[in-house]
């Protein structure tokens, strides 16, 4: 028999497919594929028996050991899926599915672990049964399976119909009083013959118990059937037999060797043990139902490459049409950055500046309310960076890009003015004419007369202006005008000094935005990577596999 190393790469293989098919495991797929798998790790050569409740599977069993290994009742018994193997003595385990193992001398623990309850049900908690013998057949490296009774439930049947998958042979017991019902044709055509389990052993029971020519007529009958199933047999090997179970028992647990023969037991031991002693040393039995799983593997894998395939095309267009859209964003945002920015400077153009700003300026200079004015015109600048920061904003968060330095914008400190001196008094012929006053005070000096009051003061900046005068003004008009002269210089000059500097802090804050503003294709997504590698582990285990099996072939 081929050792299970010929089968590990094989093995692997399949086993990879299942985790990245990801497989749901109760598929059918899924659990054929597990079979496989354990099928061709096993050393030994496995013979199963099954057939529906009370056909005399056990009691067939039985009476090959020579004794009552398994359980035996008037109602559906075997719960469980039995191993027999070799064994010194005659000896049970139970191993639980946590992992707990009960092992007993003799078989009386199985009526407890492998037979069914009451409510006809198999346990939930027993991962295995096996039973070890001292049979001379079983020491060849031979391992019986006895397998619940089909047409029963359907945790029973998908039981049975996993565990055949795995046999090496399969004997099919028959009732010879009610041949070949629908289920039994049904199962011989969906869990055998399309699944390429092509060799089976037809063993047909009670056939004593009807007439001479009616055990004829039976006996015609199944050889029809069993034609079609004997592929990897010798020629001078039959796979029909007749066998009375109950009878053969009997005479065997009696030591009546004579009876044992009339039951055609003898002919069915000697024909399994011939069939074991030829396809251990063949692999035409595992080979079609592998290949033919190993091929649904296959499909399923090309199957998973076209998703994967049709997933990355999926992402690829995804991303094209979100590139386009950043890309159409840059040129939104980079314009409407521009026209903010031009805005912005045509505000800080400084013959524009001083048309709008100065004279309000100046005015507030000359009525002491600088403060109020520069409040006011702080706010119109805010707006105006506000405007320009906001494209940045919206290329940060369309781009995923962090926060450059912001738009930082000075203000010369307020203009504190030196007056010139104040007017000389002139005396008036009449008293109806009143003469100007000039009084100095701390915030420069009044005027007073007809001419009004004006204030001059300032905060911290100090303009020392250089007016040119050598001597006081003549005259309250003439101070007046000096001083609104000297008000508008220093409006001019604040806003000059503003412009230049603001106008050079957007130049350098337009070069740090530029570099915002621009639309850097990445990568590709981490998800599109995953799915390449998914896509090449999916082809080099296709490729690995459909080598592997050619490999085999050729090999063997």
């Amino acid at each position: 028999m081929q050792q299970p190393e010929t089968y590990q790469n094989l093995t692997n293989n399949l086993k990879s497919a299942l985790g990245i098919l990801e497989l749901d495991k109760n598929s059918q797929l899924y659990r054929d594929t597990a079979s496989i798998c354990d099928y061709l790790a096993k050393p030994t050569f496995q013979i199963a028996v099954f057939g529906p409740f009370n056909y005399g599977k056990s009691t067939l069993l039985n009476a090959m050991l020579g004794n009552r290994s398994l359980p035996i009742d008037l109602v559906p018994t075997t719960g469980a899926a039995i191993y027999v193997n070799y064994g010194e003595e005659l000896h049970a385990k139970i191993t639980l599915k946590d992992g707990t193992e009960i092992s007993e001398s003799g078989t009386d623990v199985l009526k407890q672990y492998a037979i069914l309850d009451d409510g006809r049900k198999m346990r939930d908690d027993v991962a295995a049964v096996n039973v070890y013998c001292p049979h001379p057949f079983l020491k060849t490296g031979v391992e019986l399976l006895d397998l619940p009774g089909t047409n029963d439930r359907e945790e029973q049947d998908n039981l049975v119909r996993d565990k055949l998958l795995t046999a090496d042979l399969v004997v099919q017991v028959l009732d010879a009083r009610k041949l070949m019902t629908l289920g039994e044709r049904e199962n011989l055509r969906d869990w055998l013959s399309d699944r390429h389990i092509n060799t089976v052993i037809f063993v047909a029971n009670f056939i004593n118990l009807l007439e001479p020519e009616d055990q004829k007529q039976v006996y015609n009958r199944l050889l029809f059937v069993a034609e079609s199933f004997r592929s990897n047999l010798p020629n001078n090997i039959s796979n029909l037999y007749r066998v009375d179970a109950l009878p053969a028992l009997r005479a065997r647990l009696k030591g009546d060797v004579a009876a044992a023969q009339t039951t055609g037991i003898a002919m069915f031991e000697s024909a399994l043990q011939s069939i074991a002693a030829f396809q251990q040393e063949t692999t035409a039995v595992k080979l079609p139902r592998v290949a033919a799983i190993a091929s649904q593997i296959c499909e399923s894998l090309r199957a998973k490459a076209q998703t994967v395939v049709a997933e990355i095309e999926a992402e690829k267009q995804t991303r094209q049409a979100k590139i386009e859209i950043k890309q159409k964003a840059e040129k939104l945002i980079t314009k409407g950055f521009q026209s903010s920015v031009s805005d912005f400077e045509i505000w800080l153009y400084q013959p524009t500046l001083l048309q709008r700003y100065q004279a309000e300026m100046a005015a507030s200079l000359r009525e002491g309310t600088f403060d109020a004015w520069e409040t006011k015109f702080k706010q119109e600048v805010l707006n105006q960076q506000q405007t320009v920061a906001e494209w940045i904003n919206k290329a940060c968060d369309f781009f995923g890009k962090s926060q450059p330095i912001a738009l930082l914008i000075s203000f010369p400190t307020a203009p504190q003015i030196t007056l010139p001196p104040p007017p000389t008094p002139v005396q008036k012929s009449s008293d109806s004419e009143v003469a100007p006053v000039a009084i100095a005070t701390g915030l420069g000096w009044l005027l007073g007369g007809p001419v009004g009051a004006v204030v001059i003061g300032g905060a911290s900046y100090i303009l020392n202006k250089t007016t040119g005068y050598e001597r006081p003004p003549e005259s309250s008009a003439d101070a007046l005008n000096q001083v609104t002269e000297i008000c508008n210089d220093a409006a001019k000059n604040y806003l000059a000094r503003f412009s230049t500097e603001t106008f050079s802090m957007l130049q350098h804050y337009k070069e740090i935005a530029e570099k915002v503003i621009v639309f850097e294709d990445s990568k590709e997504p981490l998800n599109m990577n995953v799915q390449q590698y998914q896509l090449q582990l999916v082809n080099n285990l296709l490729e690995n596999l459909e080598a592997e099996l050619e490999r085999i072939k050729f090999k063997l």
